[in-house]
């Protein structure tokens, strides 16, 4: 059987309502950025310098993602007019969340409040940052299902794969500096665990009025269009990366276009 029919039939199987099976849905991105955080907690060898690679990777899902799961969707059902507001509320709300929560990225750096920076642990900061990159990514599952199972499954997959250098990302630093890989894990966890909550408070919403659903899958591809321009990209073309993280960009685009279309069939 087909992996994305087999999940889906899964899913079905355990509940018919559609907020339960966003949730259960948005918990394959979940259990990748865990998978993502084990080779740093099982002591392997993993050089930083690939993190760049699989966040290239992961902005190409999320452009592609953000038109054939949620924009295009969004502009059949409720038009541009609905489309464009929410895309725009989308972006707004991340530029708030930036500003409002302190993070560190490995490569571009802090942002955020300096006075809440001074009381706060390294680690925290860099999972904030994790943080904000998963809640659009748990929006886009949580819309995506509403409007159709099967799209949010393929969606959460592709989210899932792309989460999975992510969870490295937020475990190695803490790993390789202080050994704690107790703490190390429940971070990762805490990071993913976000998607899952996020999946379920927009499928909240969007599940009240259909006509609020166009909003919220817009909404959804605004906040991960703003991340990948914000914050993905501008990590990734450090360091004089930019050839090979334009590259895992292009495989991660075509990767996830490529599944639409054969999902779409």
């Amino acid at each position: 059987m087909d992996p994305v029919e087999a999940i889906v039939i899964g899913i079905q199987s355990i509940s018919s309502n559609v907020i339960v099976q966003s949730f259960l849905t948005a918990c394959i991105g979940f259990v990748l950025t865990v998978l993502g955080a084990l080779p740093a907690l099982l002591g392997a060898k993993v050089g930083e310098t690939i993190i760049p690679y699989g966040m290239g990777f992961s902005a190409g899902v999320m452009i592609s993602a953000s038109f054939t799961s949620l924009l295009i969707p969004a502009t059949e059902i409720g038009g541009i007019f609905p489309t464009v507001v929410g895309f725009l509320c989308g972006a707004l709300f991340v530029e708030i969340v930036n500003r409002v929560l302190p993070h560190e990225h490995l490569v571009k750096g802090f942002e955020g409040s300096e006075k809440l920076r001074k009381k706060m642990r390294m680690i925290w900061l860099l999972v904030i940052a994790i943080i904000i990159h998963n809640i659009p990514e748990g929006a886009a599952v949580g819309a995506a299902v509403v409007e159709s199972l099967k799209r949010g499954v393929l969606l959460a997959i592709a989210i899932g794969i792309q989460n999975i250098p992510e969870g490295l990302a937020v475990s190695l630093p803490l790993v390789s500096t202080s050994k704690r890989i107790g703490q190390a894990m429940w971070i990762a966890i805490l990071s993913g665990a976000v998607e899952p909550l996020a999946a379920l408070i927009i499928a909240i919403l969007a599940s009240l009025s259909r006509s609020i659903l166009p909003y919220m899958l817009s909404f959804a591809a605004g906040a991960m269009i703003y991340v990948v321009s914000h914050e993905v990209i501008p990590e990734t073309h450090a360091e004089k990366r930019e050839l090979k993280a334009t590259l895992s960009l292009l495989i991660g685009l075509i990767a996830m276009f490529s599944l639409d279309a054969y999902y779409s069939k």
